[in-house]
């Protein structure tokens, strides 16, 4: 199994940003912890500030991994263009955000990305990834058995 974590803008500094919204510890610090909790997944990391990036990873990757966790950051709420990418590729997606989205201001309420996601996780911190993760294991186990 391998699944494709994909962070948008701004996700590079956790741990360091607004650390009362997203907490004080890094990506990379989780990442090593969710690995290891995980060792029969091949789970990997993709991180930038540009849209553009963001779409050519999905490219890559959408063909050949078994889904894709992405945090698209501020892109969930004007991005068409990644929305697209999704529903280019095969693998299925999971949107996740840290804080709960619908508690913050009111733009961060719409997300375009995520009709073309299998569902959506937010407002559990750094756990929302694992929470992705695990239901992206049992959809495969699901579909396994069909």
């Amino acid at each position: 199994m391998r699944i494709e974590i994909i962070n948008g803008p701004n996700l590079n500094l956790l741990g360091k940003r607004e650390p009362g919204v997203y907490g004080s510890r890094s990506f990379d610090d989780y990442l090593t912890e969710l690995r290891a909790a995980y060792p029969d997944v091949a789970i990997g990391y993709f991180q930038s500030n540009c849209e553009g990036a963001l779409i050519d990873r999905i490219h890559e990757v959408g063909f050949e991994c078994d889904g894709i966790v992405l945090n698209a950051g501020a892109y969930t709420h004007t991005s068409v263009a990644l929305h697209d990418a999704l529903r280019a590729v095969p693998a299925p997606a999971v949107e996740v955000h840290i804080s709960n989205v619908h508690t913050r201001e009111e733009f961060r309420h719409n997300s375009l990305i995520s009709a073309a996601c299998k569902g959506v996780i937010c407002g559990f911190g750094l756990d929302s990834y694992r929470l992705a993760v695990e239901a992206l294991l049992k959809e495969k186990r699901e579909e396994e058995k069909r």
